[in-house]
């Protein structure tokens, strides 16, 4: 493992410097405009030069570069040094458009990859069903060819973002004659039109980020169907990759322990700083030490992926190391070190952002749904066991 930068990409790295020096911030009475528009301004600008959106084609709105994952670490880490806008990481950007890019007709690339990554449309995911949620080969959702259109009957949960989304990527079952996931399709669906109702799923924190979303002969043009028919399922372990990929990077460990130990040194316990106390210090150790395994685990993946060659099972580790072993681990000591401040959840509600204690409660619950999202800590130990290590399925 080589972590050194050859003279080629020390000039790469210099060069990005010198165009964020440049661009960003924005200067004169660009700076005026409101943070969004200065956000779409500058992702523009950084696309035409090669540095955003690089493995899609320039007719889709991308820059088109040729696969360089040192080049992609550089622009990642320059870029977040200065805190320059990134790639959008919203289901559309993020999701929907590598998984059209893999398998999506010509139009349905040119009707709907530009606006995704322009974030011109909201795109959601529908996925889970309240019968449905790690098995998806049991969703019973249905569509149905009718002329030239879907007609889709069923219920969708846990649907974040719906009430706000123009368009949503869904599974559906359109081949009932045939078992689990061999009949289910991959379909795009708009969302503004007769026959969908979304229910806000209010939650204990008191946000509403989730929701319900029942359709009731609703419609989806018959060519709104990414792949074949009854191949929904090959479709969507393209979305779930890139899902699983967002959730799970080892940076993500880095800078999480980072504010645990912060936690620990503005907490008392046993009339002592926190960070001095002989249990809580164990904590932290055996903490950073699941925390170091999962970041140099996460630079051998990516000294081999520059390489080209693969790193086995440990391609499949990221998403459960981060979230189901290091993000439980740390909302377990969060709670233990706010003690009764975990209380103050009245507090986290409403608009406001927390500003003491409090706002680990957020954090501490939504590490238990982050244990969900992307797939169950079951179902991400049965794909690193069949997948990586190549053992029989669980009867």
């Amino acid at each position: 493992m080589n972590l050194d930068y050859s003279a080629e990409y020390l000039s790469f790295q210099e060069e990005v410097r010198g165009f964020l020096a440049r661009e960003w911030p924005l200067k004169a009475e660009e700076a005026q405009l409101p943070r969004e528009d200065q956000a779409s301004l500058f992702r523009l600008r950084a696309t035409k030069q090669g540095y955003l959106y690089r493995g899609i084609p320039v007719r889709y709105g991308g820059s088109e570069q040729a696969a360089d994952p040192l080049k992609a670490r550089i622009i990642s880490q320059e870029f977040s040094r200065v805190g320059a806008p990134r790639e959008l990481e919203r289901n559309g950007a993020g999701r929907l458009v590598p998984t059209l890019l893999q398998w999506g007709s010509d139009w349905q690339k040119e009707h709907f990859v530009p606006p995704a990554i322009r974030g011109e449309h909201i795109w959601c995911q529908g996925y889970s069903e309240p019968g449905a949620g790690s098995d998806l080969a049991s969703l019973r959702t249905r569509a149905e060819l009718v002329g030239d259109q879907w007609v889709i009957n069923g219920q969708k949960i846990w649907t974040t973002r719906a009430h706000l989304a123009d368009h949503m990527f869904m599974l559906v079952r359109t081949e009932p004659d045939k078992p689990g996931r061999e009949g289910l399709s991959y379909l795009l669906v708009p969302m503004k039109q007769p026959g969908i109702e979304v229910r806000r799923l209010r939650q204990v924190t008191g946000d509403a980020s989730f929701n319900e979303v029942f359709f009731t002969d609703a419609k989806a043009p018959a060519d709104w169907i990414v792949g074949e028919r009854g191949q929904g399922w090959e479709v969507s372990r393209t979305t779930l990759k890139f899902e699983r990929d967002q959730m799970g990077g080892p940076e993500q460990g880095l800078d999480l322990f980072r504010k645990i130990v912060g936690l620990a040194k503005r907490t008392t316990r046993n009339g002592v700083r926190a960070i001095e106390d002989p249990e809580v210090r164990q904590w932290l150790v055996a903490l950073e030490g699941h925390v170091m395994s999962s970041y140099w685990s996460g630079q051998y993946q990516f000294s081999l992926g520059a390489k080209g060659e693969s790193a086995g099972v440990l391609d499949y580790t990221g998403k459960f190391l981060t979230m189901h072993v290091i993000g439980l681990e740390a909302a377990r000591i969060a709670q233990e070190l706010i003690g009764d401040d975990a209380l103050l959840l009245a507090q986290v509600t409403g608009a406001k952002a927390p500003l003491g204690n409090e706002r680990w409660v957020n954090h501490n619950l939504g590490s238990l749904a982050a244990n969900m999202g992307g797939g169950t800590s079951n179902i991400q130990r049965n794909i690193i066991a069949e997948r990586g290590l190549g053992l029989p399925r669980d009867a």
